[in-house]
């Protein structure tokens, strides 16, 4: 095998593990995350590891990246049995993460951000010069287009996401871990993620690639492993399994990958937006002349790709950000730059949004006070200042139930949850109430697939119950599976809102991408 063909000249599993972990468990107080688990990497390899949220996915990944000590087990790199105190030993013997949620410093340029901890210094200062000419090379070698200059917040998440990679491979690493790497992109970005991971692979790089999303699993993974509740529970060839298969092996049981629903049977207009305006942070324009209805009994999702708009629009109709033009009524009443104490209770609207830990919960309150967030001043959970917990503790117990949210108790703190466990129990709270309307924002992002069909189940029901839904998503094939019509948002615009009966993938995404409908048809 010549060095100009490190991968290419063996099929990507073969030869010798670049990485083992031999009987690996994890205790904490009360718990079993990892149990005796082993798992192979080879050189030159991409495997996809599946699981449920709190499946063990991620405390596994910790403790090959030295974040965790192993209670039991054993960790070998190229044949070698090695200790991990830091990342720093995991770096120093070539293992790289790039963690769900980016270790950046926002107003720090890129060359700052990868040389930061490992600088390289030339008489007495740091050589920014040197730094900025191999990250270039790298960008190169293996097509990641990144300016050394820039500064973090001014970049895309998909180049922010290319900079994680390159600070590991500045630091010389054989072995990326990518934890939930497409959970922020567009469909675009996540297409060049892949390029770039099988260069990486082609060049002998050796990657772990956790994901809940089967369809990517399945494009890009030359072998997929399984965990289940803290342990490894099989493997997979992806030329030979299907989702359908994936998905009964992460849940235990067969899971509706394709959502079954009547056709809607729409009813009086509840949501109405005529002309909208607002703008963003920075005082841009977000919505330009925004108008949309949302009838009773229908799902109306809104696609398009991020930044267009869409959560502007969310934040305008459930009274986090002021319209600066037109009106916003719901159920006939005009609720244009109400409060959002008063869009909750007289419009009888329910928010899922689309950042839960920002905007859907209190981290360090308990999962039976997250469960009160939007009523815990009205009786009987409150009598003046007065908190009633044993009502409280029994609502919690009730929707806790009801909701499938698996959680020790009520009285545990929302933020020692799985994300999906979360995002349950936000629904729970948002739906286990009386409500007209629901506005879900990206109701499923980085949920696995049980909950996943949970959540698209309750949507579906509420829909069927008469309550009208505003669904924003940039998941286009959960749009297409929940929609009864779709709008499309470009540049802060309604671009087309099409019957689902009409709308094709092709289509949709001609429209994300700023294409008419009018022009598709010239063409």
């Amino acid at each position: 095998m010549t060095a100009a063909q490190p991968a290419q000249a063996q099929k990507p599993g073969a030869g010798p593990p670049k990485l083992e972990v031999l009987g690996i468990t994890k205790l904490f107080p009360g718990v079993v995350a990892n149990k005796d688990i082993d798992l192979a990497l080879h050189e030159g390899e991409i495997l996809a590891l599946l699981g449920e949220n709190g499946a063990g996915k991620s405390t596994l990944m910790n403790i090959i990246y030295g974040l965790y000590q192993p209670t039991e087990g054993q960790i070998r790199v190229d044949g070698s049995p090695v200790e991990m105190h830091s990342p720093r030993d995991a770096i120093d013997l070539g293992i790289g993460m790039v963690h769900q949620h980016f270790q950046l410093v926002p107003v720090m340029s890129v060359v700052d951000n990868i040389m930061l901890g490992s600088e390289s210094v030339d008489r007495g200062l740091l050589d920014r010069q040197s730094v900025s000419a191999q990250i270039q090379e790298l960008s190169e070698r293996y097509n990641m287009a990144v300016d050394p200059n820039s500064i973090i917040e001014d970049l895309p998440v998909g180049v922010q996401q290319r900079v994680e990679i390159l600070k590991a491979l500045y630091r010389n690493a054989e072995i990326l871990i990518l934890d939930e790497p497409t959970s922020v992109l567009t469909p675009q970005e996540i297409e060049g993620l892949f390029e770039v991971m099988e260069l990486l692979r082609s060049q002998g790089k050796s990657i772990i690639f956790i994901t809940h999303k089967l369809k990517e699993v399945l494009r890009v993974a030359d072998r997929i492993a399984v965990l289940r509740r803290g342990e490894m529970v099989g493997e997979a060839d992806p030329a030979t399994t299907s989702q359908e298969n994936l998905a009964a092996l992460m849940v235990g049981r067969r899971v509706t990958l394709e959502m079954e629903k009547e056709p809607a049977s729409a009813g009086d207009v509840l949501l109405q937006l005529r002309d909208v305006e607002a703008h963003t942070d920075l005082g841009e324009p977000a919505l330009r002349g925004v108008s949309l209805d949302v009838r009773a009994g229908e799902i109306v999702g809104v696609a398009g790709v991020q930044g267009n708009g869409q959560t502007e629009l969310v934040e305008v109709v459930t009274g986090l950000r002021p319209a600066t033009g037109g009106s916003v009524l719901i159920n006939g009443v005009d609720m244009t730059n109400a409060s959002p104490r008063r869009i909750t209770e007289e419009g009888a609207i329910c928010h899922v949004p689309e950042d839960r830990h920002m905007y859907g919960m209190v981290d360090a309150y308990s999962v039976a006070d997250n469960l009160v967030l939007s009523a815990y001043y009205k009786k009987p959970f409150s009598s003046g200042l007065t908190m009633n917990e044993q009502a409280i503790a029994q609502h919690a117990e009730e929707l806790v139930a009801r909701f499938d949210v698996r959680t020790p108790s009520v009285r545990t703190s929302g933020a020692s949850l799985s994300g999906g466990n979360q995002q349950k129990m936000v629904v729970a709270r948002e739906f286990g109430r009386p409500i007209r309307l629901l506005v879900a924002a990206q109701p499923t992002r980085g949920i696995d697939v049980g909950s996943i069909e949970f959540i698209h189940s309750q949507i579906v029901a509420k829909r069927d119950e008469g309550i009208a839904v505003l669904l924003v998503s940039y998941e286009l094939d959960e749009i297409m599976a929940l929609s009864d019509r779709i709008a499309v948002m470009f540049h802060g615009r309604i671009s087309a809102v099409l019957p689902r009966s009409q709308a094709t993938r092709e289509k949709i995404g001609l429209l994300m991408a700023g294409v008419s409908v009018e022009d598709e048809a010239n063409s």
